[in-house]
C-alpha cells in the first residue's frame, strides 16, 4: 500500500498550477517589459516616503469622493460601483497610465442597517485578480453579520503604491463621511501585503487581515513559485542596455534590493495589533512558513491561523476560514459608537 503525503500533494498542486499558467503563457511573465526605466527610481523614492519620520506617526489620509452607480438592489442588499480620482501626488500619477488615474471600487452593503451599527472591510486584489467577482463572493455571506464589503481594483509596484493611498482614502471616507462603526482591510497573496501596509499606516485602529501573504514581495518573486514566472532575461537585457552586462544572479540581487522596499516588517506596528489575523497555508508553494512567522514576530499581539493546504487549494477551499478571520478581527475592535 502506497502512503501519500497530503501536504506534498498540495505543494505539488501549486507547482503544477504555476507551470501551467506561466510556462504555457496563459499568464504572461512578470516584468516582461523590463524595469520600467525611470519609473524604477520613482518607485524607490515613493515607497521610502511611506515610512513616517517618527515611529507611530502617520500622515492623514486624503478624503476621496466616489461617484456611485447602483448595479443591483434586492430587499436586503445593494451593490454599487464607484469611481474616484486616485489620491496620489502628480509625480506618481504622471508615471501611471491614464486609465489608472481614476480608481474603481465596488461596494456591497446590507440594507436598512445604520452605518454606525455596521462594519466594512476593504478587500484588496491579489496578483492577477483584475475583477470584483471573487472578492464579492468572499464578502457576500458576511452581509448577514452586518459586514459590508468594499472591493478595490489594484496591481503591483507603482500601482501598489497608489493602492495604499486609495485604500487609506476609502477607509477615511467610510469613517468620516459614512460613519461606519468598525472598519478593516484584507487581501489575498500580494493583496495581503498591501492590506498589511494599509493597516500599518492607517492612523486609527482597523482590523488587518492578510491571507496567504508573505512579509515581502522578495519572498514571492525570488523564493516561491513566481521566481519561475518572472522574465529574468528581459530584466537582464534592460539593465545591460542601461549599464554594463550583468549575470542573471546579479539581476536577481537587483530585484531583491528593489522588492525589499515592500518588507512589511519595516512598517510601524498597527494601532491595534490584536485585530491583526494572518491566515496561512501549511504547504504553500508560493509563500514559505518562515515569511509568515517573520510578520507575526514583527507585530507582537498579532495572530497566525493555519489552514491545511497549498496556495491554490487554500484559495479555493478555505473561504470560510477567511470569513471567520474577518469576523474575529472586527470583533476585537471597539465600536466607534456603541450600537444600542
Amino acid at each position: 500500500m502506497v502512503t501519500v503525503n497530503v501536504g506534498t500533494l498540495h505543494y505539488v498542486l501549486d507547482h503544477v498550477y504555476g507551470a501551467f499558467m506561466h510556462r504555457t503563457k496563459i499568464s504572461p511573465l512578470f516584468f516582461s517589459g523590463g524595469w520600467g526605466g525611470s519609473k524604477l527610481e520613482l518607485l524607490e523614492r515613493m515607497i521610502k516616503q511611506l515610512f513616517p519620520e517618527v515611529v507611530g506617526q502617520n500622515w492623514p489620509p486624503t478624503l476621496v469622493k466616489p461617484v456611485w452607480n447602483t448595479v443591483w438592489e434586492t430587499k436586503t442588499a445593494c451593490l454599487r460601483e464607484g469611481v474616484f480620482r486616485t489620491p496620489c501626488d502628480e509625480q506618481l500619477l504622471s508615471a501611471l497610465p491614464p486609465e489608472c488615474h481614476n480608481a474603481r471600487v465596488a461596494f456591497l452593503t446590507p440594507k436598512f442597517v445604520p452605518p454606525q451599527k455596521m462594519a466594512c472591510v476593504v478587500h484588496l486584489a491579489g496578483t492577477g485578480d483584475h475583477t470584483f467577482e471573487r472578492r464579492l463572493r468572499l464578502g457576500g455571506p458576511l452581509l448577514k453579520e452586518n459586514i459590508a464589503t468594499m472591493v478595490l481594483e489594484s496591481d503591483l509596484l507603482l500601482l501598489g503604491r497608489a493602492t495604499i493611498e486609495e485604500a487609506r482614502g476609502l477607509l477615511h471616507w467610510l469613517d468620516s463621511e459614512e460613519g461606519f462603526g468598525k472598519m478593516g482591510v484584507c487581501g489575498l497573496s500580494m493583496g495581503g501585503v498591501h492590506a498589511a501596509m494599509v493597516g500599518s499606516l492607517y492612523p486609527t485602529p482597523v482590523a488587518t487581515l492578510p491571507f496567504l501573504s508573505p512579509h515581502s514581495a522578495v519572498v514571492a518573486f525570488c523564493e516561491g513559485i513566481l521566481q519561475h514566472a518572472t522574465a529574468w532575461e528581459a530584466l537582464r537585457e534592460d539593465l545591460a542596455a542601461q549599464k554594463a552586462a550583468m549575470t542573471l544572479e546579479e539581476v536577481r540581487e537587483r530585484m531583491r534590493n528593489v522588492l525589499s522596499l515592500t518588507d512589511v516588517t519595516r512598517f510601524p506596528i498597527p494601532k491595534n495589533p490584536d485585530a491583526v489575523i494572518f491566515v496561512a497555508a501549511t504547504d504553500d508553494g508560493y509563500i514559505p512558513k518562515h515569511s509568515v512567522m517573520e510578520l507575526q514576530k514583527a507585530w507582537p499581539g498579532s495572530e497566525v491561523r493555519w489552514v491545511t493546504g497549498g496556495h491554490v487549494s487554500s484559495f479555493l477551499l478555505h473561504n470560510g476560514e477567511f470569513r471567520r478571520a474577518i469576523v474575529d478581527g472586527l470583533n476585537r475592535l471597539e465600536w466607534k459608537e456603541s450600537p444600542s
